[in-house]
C-alpha cells in the first residue's frame, strides 16, 4: 500500500512530523514501513505561465515561438511539443531555475533566436513516464484554467509529496485504505480523525425505474447496491486527484474511472462503473457462471467461466467477472453519458477462486480477498457519487436499488486489566487503556478493571482477548514495556552430539576439497530408481510419489541424493566449470508401502560427486585427475576422522562402472558403495568421468564412539621394511595387506601398499605387490632378531594363504 503523506493530511492533522520520523513510529506500532520514496526531486523557480501568443520559429519547422506571462514579467520561450497552443496555463521554468537532475536552465539562443526559459512536461519536473497521462506523454503539461499565473508549481503538482510504502501482514487488510491508514497514524498521534462528507443532492427521478437488482448467489455477494448516475461529461479529472492518484501509483484516466480508483484507495471498497446504456437491459442479475460460459474482459480476452465463478450479468449474458474485471462490452468511453456504478461485497472465497483461474490480480481483487469493510459498501458508493456530481456534472438518482443481507455485527472482545498488565509485565492503569481505547475509537463500556471492547467491522482481525492485548500494547508503546533480564538457573545453549558430529563431517569434508551443496529432495521419474545404494535395494523400497506435483522434474521423493548431485554437477560443468567436487548431507525418504497409509521413513545420508582435475600445480607442472582411488581415499580419511574400521568390496553396481566400484562395510553390513559412473549414464548427463559415493550416516552415526581416545606418541625408534610379492592376478591386494596385519600384530604397526607391476619378467596371469611394514613397539626397542622373526612369519603365512612367494 503507497500512502501519500499530503492525501492523508486531510483526515489526520501530522503536524511538523518528519516522513522518517512518522515512518519509524509506525513501524514501531506494528505495521512495516519499507520504504520512503518523494514524487520528485525538489525543482526551484518554477511556476504557472500563461502563453499569450504562439508563433512558427521564424528558422526551424517543428519549433514554436511563444510569449509567456509569468506574472511579474513575460518571457519569450522557444518550445518544441507537439502539444504547445495560445491561451495555455503551463509550467514555466525561468531562467536560474534547477530541475530534477541538477538541470539548470539558461537564457540561450535557439536557431538564432533567444529563448529565456523552459515550458515543463511532467516527465522533466521528475515524475515517471508511467504514471504520465496518455495525453500529455508526449509533450507539455497543460494546467486548467482555475490555476493562478505566477504561482509556484510544485503544490498544484503535489511535487513536494512523500509515499511511504506499507509492507502490510494479511491480518491488516484495513490499512489497505486511506481511511484505514488515517484511523492509525490518528492513535498514534493522538489526533482527530476528519472522515469525508458523503452528502449527494439526488434528483427527484428515482434509480428503480431503470434498473432492478436479482440476487442468484446471495452466499457469495450478500450485498449489492447499484447507483444510477446521468447527464455525465467524461473529461480529465481535477488536478489534486490526478496528483494522489499518481503518488500511489495509478494512473490518471478519466474523471469516471478515476473517481472509482480514487474512492477505492480511499475508503478500500472497490467499485465499477458500467456504460448503463450498453448494458442493453434493465437489471442486474448476480450468478454463479454457466459451465463454458464466455466473457470478454476489460483487457480485451476472452475468458472461459466456470459454474466456480460469480458473475454479474444484464439478466441474460455476464458483463463482469464478479469482484475481479470488468467486461469489454460495457466499458465507460468518452461517449459515455449514464453509468451503473457497482458497489458490493464479494465474499474472499468466491474473487480468491476466480483469481487463481484467471490470473487476474488487481488492487480491487486484492481487497476483496482479503475482506472489507461491510459499513462502507454503501458509503464509498455515495462517496463516488458525490465526487461524480461534483466533477463530471452527473445527476445522481434517489433511492440506489440494493440487494442486503449483508451481516455488519460487531465482535465483541472481553478485556481484564490485570490479565493485560500479567501479559505485558506492565502496570497499566484502567485509565490509560480508556484512552488507548478512545485513541482507536473502539466502542466500550467499562465495569471497574473490566471492559467490553466492540471491535469495529474495519477491524476484522480483532476477534479475542490477546488481538486486543496487542492493540494495547502497541498503542501504549513496544519500547515502554519494563525488560527485565532472566532469573533462575539458566543452561547455555550447545549443539547435540549429533548435530556436532554433522558439522565436524562437514568441517572434514570441505577441508578436503569438497564444496557443500543442498538440492532438491525431490526428483523426477527417469531417476528415481537411479544410483540407489545397494542396502536400500536389497530392502524393497518404494518410490513416494506426490498427489499434486507442481512439475514432472519434482514428482517423486528421492531415494537418492545423488540424481540431483550429478544433475548440479552437469549445470556446472555446461558452464565451463570442469573441474568439480561436491558433496551433501541430506535425507532420502523411504518406504516399503505402495499407497501410502503413514508417512515415508527420512534417513540420513552422505552422498558427493567429484569430476575434472583433482590437483594441479602450473608451474611444476604437475597435475593429478580426479580417480577411484582419490574418492577412495576421501572416505577413508573420514572414516579415520570418526575412528571408525571400514573395508571395502568390488562390486558391480547399476548405473556404476563395473571394474571401478566397491561396496562401503562396517562390520558385516553394507553402509554404501563408491566408485565412477557407467560411461553410458556420464555420456546421458553429458558429464566427464566422474565418481561418486553414497554412505548410509544412520548407521555410521550407530557405531560412532564419541569417548575420546589417546595413544601415547611413541619414544622408540620405528623401522620400516619393504616386501614385495608375485601372486597370481585374480588375488586382491586388500586381502593380502589383512593377512600381513594380523600375522604382524602387535610389532607391524602400519602396513601401506606402495607398487603394483605386471609385465616383463614377471608370469603371465602373476603381478607384484609391494608392501611397507612399519615395526614399532611401545614400550621398548625392537631387536634385530624380533623382526627378522615376525617378517619370516609374515612371508610364511602369505605363502600359505595366496601361494605367494617373495620376488627376487
Amino acid at each position: 500500500m503507497l500512502v501519500s503523506l499530503n492525501w492523508l493530511k486531510n483526515y489526520v492533522d501530522i503536524g511538523t512530523i518528519s516522513p522518517e520520523d512518522l515512518a519509524e513510529r509506525i513501524t514501531k506500532s506494528g505495521i512495516e514501513v519499507d520504504g520512503i520514496e518523494y514524487i520528485a526531486e525538489k525543482s526551484e523557480n518554477v511556476v504557472v505561465g500563461y502563453v499569450e501568443t504562439c508563433e512558427k520559429h521564424p528558422n526551424a519547422d517543428k519549433l514554436n515561438l511563444c510569449q509567456v506571462n509569468i506574472g511579474d514579467e513575460k518571457l519569450q520561450i522557444i518550445c518544441g511539443a507537439p502539444n504547445i497552443a495560445q491561451g495555455q496555463k503551463v509550467a514555466v521554468a525561468r531562467p536560474g531555475a534547477v530541475l530534477p537532475g541538477n538541470f539548470k536552465i539558461k537564457k540561450v539562443k535557439l536557431r538564432g533566436v533567444e529563448s529565456n526559459g523552459m515550458i515543463c512536461s511532467l516527465q522533466e519536473l521528475g515524475i515517471e513516464e508511467k504514471y504520465v497521462p496518455k495525453e500529455t506523454s508526449d509533450g507539455i503539461f497543460v494546467f486548467p484554467d482555475d490555476v493562478t499565473i505566477g504561482e509556484s508549481v510544485e503544490p498544484l503538482l503535489n511535487l513536494n509529496d512523500a509515499v511511504l510504502e506499507f509492507d502490510l501482514t494479511p491480518n491488516r487488510a484495513d490499512c489497505l485504505s486511506m481511511l484505514g491508514v488515517a484511523y492509525e497514524v490518528a492513535a498514534l498521534l493522538d489526533q482527530p480523525i476528519n472522515l469525508p462528507a458523503e452528502e449527494v443532492n439526488f434528483a427527484d427521478e428515482r434509480a428503480e425505474a431503470h434498473i432492478s437488482v436479482q440476487m442468484e448467489a446471495a452466499d457469495l455477494n450478500p450485498y449489492y447496491g447499484a447507483f444510477i448516475i446521468k447527464d455525465l461529461e467524461i473529461k480529465a479529472s481535477p488536478l489534486w486527484m490526478s496528483n494522489y492518484l499518481i503518488a500511489s501509483g495509478i494512473r490518471p484516466i478519466n474523471n469516471v474511472v478515476d473517481i472509482t480508483n480514487y474512492v477505492l484507495l480511499e475508503y478500500g471498497q472497490p467499485l465499477h462503473a458500467f456504460d448503463y446504456n450498453r448494458l442493453e437491459s434493465d437489471k442486474i442479475v448476480v450468478r454463479r457462471a454457466n459451465q463454458g460460459e464466455k466473457l470478454t474482459t476489460l483487457d480485451q480476452q476472452e475468458r472461459t467461466l466456470t459454474e466456480e465463478h460469480l458473475v454479474i450479468t444484464n439478466g441474460t449474458k455476464p458483463i463482469a467477472l464478479a469482484g475481479v474485471m470488468g467486461g469489454l462490452d460495457t466499458e465507460v468511453n468518452n461517449n459515455t453519458t449514464t453509468v451503473l456504478l457497482e458497489a458490493a461485497y464479494f465474499a474472499p472465497s468466491a474473487v480468491r477462486k476466480t483469481v487463481k483461474d484467471t490470473g487476474l490480480r488487481s488492487e480491487s481483487s486484492t481487497r476483496f480477498e482479503k475482506g472489507i469493510d461491510p459499513n462502507r459498501v454503501r458509503n464509498a458508493g455515495l462517496r463516488a457519487c458525490q465526487l461524480l456530481q461534483r466533477y463530471a456534472g452527473g445527476k445522481v438518482l434517489a433511492n440506489v436499488v440494493e440487494f442486503d443481507e449483508l451481516d455488519r455485527s460487531e465482535k465483541t472482545v472481553e478485556m481484564d486489566t490485570p490479565e493485560v498488565n500479567k501479559r505485558l509485565g506492565t502496570d497499566i492503569k484502567p485509565e490509560e487503556i480508556v484512552h488507548i481505547l478512545n485513541k482507536l475509537r473502539f466502542n466500550y463500556t467499562q465495569a471497574g478493571e473490566r471492559f467490553t471492547v466492540q471491535a469495529p467491522t474495519r477491524r476484522k482481525d480483532i476477534t479475542i482477548f490477546e488481538d486486543m492485548l496487542e492493540e494495547v500494547a502497541r498503542i501504549y508503546g513496544y519500547d515502554n514495556l519494563p525488560y527485565t533480564l532472566p532469573v533462575g538457573e539458566s543452561q547455555a545453549g550447545a549443539l547435540t552430539e549429533e548435530q556436532q558430529l554433522k558439522r565436524n563431517i562437514k568441517n572434514y569434508l570441505q577441508g578436503a576439497g569438497l564444496m557443500e551443496t543442498i538440492t532438491y529432495s525431490l526428483t523426477d521419474e527417469a531417476s528415481i530408481e537411479k544410483l540407489i545404494s545397494p542396502e536400500i535395494n536389497e530392502q524393497g523400497m518404494e518410490p513416494v510419489g506426490l498427489a499434486m506435483p507442481m512439475s514432472e522434474d519434482h514428482k517423486y521423493l528421492r531415494l537418492s541424493i545423488l540424481p540431483e548431485l550429478l544433475s548440479t554437477l552437469a549445470y556446472n560443468q555446461a558452464r565451463n566449470q570442469p573441474n568439480l567436487a561436491y558433496y551433501e548431507l541430506g535425507n532420502i525418504f523411504i518406504t516399503k508401502e505402495k499407497v501410502l497409509t503413514k508417512q515415508p521413513d527420512e534417513k540420513l545420508r552422505l552422498a558427493g560427486a567429484l569430476t575434472g582435475k583433482w590437483m594441479e600445480q602450473p608451474w611444476q607442472q604437475e597435475k593429478k585427475e580426479v580417480d577411484f582411488y582419490v574418492t577412495k581415499g576421501i572416505i577413508e580419511g573420514l572414516f579415520d576422522y570418526l575412528k571408525i574400521p571400514v573395508s571395502f568390496v568390488q562390486s558391480s553396481l547399476p548405473d556404476m562402472h563395473p571394474g571401478r566400484c566397491a561396496t562401503i562395510i562396517i562390520g558385516d553390513n553394507i553402509i554404501g558403495f563408491v566408485g565412477q559412473l557407467h560411461p553410458m549414464m556420464e555420456k546421458k548427463l553429458d558429464l566427464k568421468e566422474t565418481y561418486v559415493f553414497d554412505i548410509n550416516m544412520e548407521k555410521v552415526f550407530a557405531v560412532y564412539n564419541s569417548v575420546p581416545a589417546y595413544h601415547q606418541i611413541p619414544r622408540f625408534p620405528s623401522i620400516a621394511r619393504d616386501i614385495a610379492f608375485i601372486m597370481d592376478a585374480e588375488v586382491v591386494a586388500g586381502d593380502v595387506k589383512a593377512v600381513i596385519e594380523e600375522s604382524g600384530a602387535p610389532l607391524v604397526s602400519n602396513v601401506q601398499i606402495f607398487d603394483v607391476y605386471q609385465g616383463e619378467n614377471i608370469a603371465e596371469g602373476k603381478k607384484s605387490i609391494a608392501y611397507s611394514l612399519l615395526y614399532q613397539h611401545p614400550d621398548k626397542t625392537l631387536a634385530d632378531d624380533e623382526i627378522e622373526e615376525s617378517f619370516t612369519k609374515i612371508i610364511d603365512t602369505v605363502n600359505q594363504k595366496f601361494g605367494a612367494y617373495i620376488r627376487s
